[in-house]
């Protein structure tokens, strides 16, 4: 029987871990964008009423 290569399981590991990090990241940005959209609309809406 072979012999379990850990090193490549670490490395998959790591990349995993490093992809799933990354989109965590995308996905703030991209919340914090619409969220600065979002306010910024609000304040054009109610600085066009006054």
């Amino acid at each position: 029987m072979a012999k379990p290569n850990y090193s490549f399981e670490k490395r998959q590991k790591e990349i995993a871990k490093k992809k799933k990090k990354e989109e965590k990241r995308l996905s703030k940005m991209t919340k914090k964008v619409e969220e600065e959209q979002g306010s910024l609309t609000n304040s054009e809406d109610t600085n066009i009423g006054s």
